[in-house]
């Protein structure tokens, strides 16, 4: 009973942008439902205070450098596509009032920024538990060394760019259909959030889906879920599209991503070798002073 009354408070509050406390609050609703609250806090619990602690520090690392990057993204791009920028490109082609289908395509997976990380963590926790802490810590050391980059290099994304007359004016696509979904006012909303405005390199929003779609493939085969990569492939044209990111932001996501997949699991590996060593030397050590103990002479 509890359970549905959660599940109910949720759906009443009219969530319309999946925060990591919405997301939880539905998935322990749900597992309250079939009895299963306590196990889920227990196992689940941790990896949302990680990454409630993450989204934290991300909404003040702003004030602790004011330092904007705005041209190299802009150079890098319009070096790429050969004198344009893709967000220019393809709003030229696909603008036409933020109410087309790929509008709200685009947009929901975008608000699945934190919806897709617990949910592929609850999958692979009740169904390959072996590989649940391995896709936490990976997840973990992602989102540290974007929060790492986010301190050391500020940059400002397309949207943020032109209002501040460094490229010409684009749409900020996102608030056009938070508008046609009858959200009001954009700006006063995502000033609610409280989000780095300046957190554009890396594109999180990029890494994340890529990250999920590995882990996803590792876990169930890539026969089975290779249509996920249409997922990560929609973000990375999406928000290019929408004036959240540019193209190099997307590249250096995927970058992130690959390196968290690759190098975070032999980093905890050589640190539990190192850490059995240890405890075999500290062993061996008990053991030779016990025996010295038993036989002082000898």
């Amino acid at each position: 009973m509890s359970g549905v009354l959660l599940l109910l408070y949720v759906i009443t509050r009219k969530v319309v942008f999946w925060t990591p406390d919405a997301v939880f609050l539905i998935l322990l609703a749900l597992f309250a439902i079939f009895g299963q609250s306590r196990v889920f806090l227990k196992r689940l619990g941790p990896f949302l205070a990680l990454l409630m602690l993450y989204q934290s520090f991300a909404g003040i690392a702003d004030d602790l450098n004011d330092n904007v990057h705005y041209t190299a993204m802009i150079e890098f791009d319009r070096w790429l596509a050969g004198g344009g920028l893709p967000t220019e490109w393809l709003q030229e082609r696909l603008w036409r009032g933020g109410d087309r289908w790929y509008d709200f395509y685009f947009y929901v997976l975008y608000t699945f920024h934190f919806v897709a990380p617990l949910v592929l963590g609850t999958v692979l926790w009740k169904k390959r538990p072996a590989m649940y802490w391995p896709f936490v810590l990976c997840f973990v050391g992602l989102s540290l060394a974007a929060f790492a980059t986010y301190l050391a290099y500020p940059a400002a994304p397309p949207w943020m760019a032109a209002q501040e007359g460094h490229i010409e004016p684009i749409q900020r696509v996102t608030g056009s259909v938070w508008s046609a979904i009858g959200g009001g006012s954009y700006d006063s909303f995502y000033r609610q959030l409280s989000p780095n405005a300046v957190a554009a390199v890396p594109s999180l929003h990029s890494a994340y889906p890529l990250l999920f779609a590995l882990f996803a493939a590792k876990a169930f085969g890539w026969r089975w879920v290779w249509p996920l990569l249409l997922y990560p492939v929609s973000i990375w044209v999406g928000v290019v599209y929408f004036g959240e990111h540019y193209v190099v932001d997307v590249l250096l996501g995927i970058v992130y991503a690959l390196g968290a997949y690759f190098v975070v699991p032999k980093v905890v590996a050589r640190f539990r070798q190192r850490q059995d060593g240890a405890d075999q030397t500290t062993h061996f050590s008990l053991r030779r002073s016990a025996s010295r103990a038993r036989h002082p002479g000898g």
